[in-house]
């Protein structure tokens, strides 16, 4: 199949021949990269946004659980109220942060925006995995040795109450206004401007 290149270029009204145009391949290399459809990219951004409501509805509810143990004098009521958090949260906030970390990766890799390229996709994804280890590895053993004695909870179960909630909705407010800081230039913008006059009268501008 004859390419751009095959065809000869007519000439110009004086009769002087016309410079073949050199093929740009960058383009074409750019194109080759793997991107979600329309239509898959909505499926995954709907489980992603799902999957962020359920962990943080059952860090709430959790929430409400701790400080319920905390201010209650009846130690069989805190005790019932710290081993429910324990049983009834942990795991479904874990399955919840897998699945929006998951979808949070395809989003980043099948978008423009990439997992390492902006700084608020880089936070978010770390934030994810730090919560998600943290809920199975110190959250759940608090949780288990405060229901061994529930006459005095500790008061450190606060804190993974308000963070929790805090850093989901500082990655809510990341994904809606995206920061256009980057931790690094892309090489398709780099090389989306080929070399030529526009190019050089570009670079002669004072900044």
């Amino acid at each position: 199949m004859a390419t751009s290149a095959d065809v000869p270029e007519k000439p110009l009204p004086d009769g002087r021949p016309v410079a073949p145009s050199r093929p740009t391949l960058g383009p074409m290399v750019n194109d080759a990269r793997w991107r979600l459809s329309a239509r898959g990219r909505k499926q995954v951004l709907l489980a992603h946004i799902l999957s962020t409501a359920v962990w943080f509805g059952v860090d709430v509810a959790m929430g409400v659980l701790v400080v319920l143990a905390m201010v209650t004098s009846d130690p069989a009521t805190a005790g019932i109220a710290l081993r429910a958090a324990g049983w009834f949260a942990v795991w479904p906030m874990f399955g919840a942060s897998l699945v929006c970390l998951a979808t949070g990766i395809l989003l980043g890799l099948g978008t423009r925006y990439g997992l390492l390229r902006y700084w608020w996709v880089a936070i978010k994804l770390a934030a994810t995995v730090v919560m998600s280890v943290l809920l199975v590895t110190a959250l759940r053993v608090s949780l288990a040795e405060a229901a061994r004695d529930p006459a005095a909870p500790p008061a450190s179960l606060l804190g993974p109450v308000a963070v929790a909630p805090t850093l989901l909705i500082t990655a809510f407010v990341l994904s809606v206004f995206k920061p256009a800081a980057r931790l690094r230039r892309s090489r398709s913008t780099k090389d989306s401007v080929p070399p030529g006059p526009a190019a050089g009268a570009a670079s002669s501008i004072p900044r």
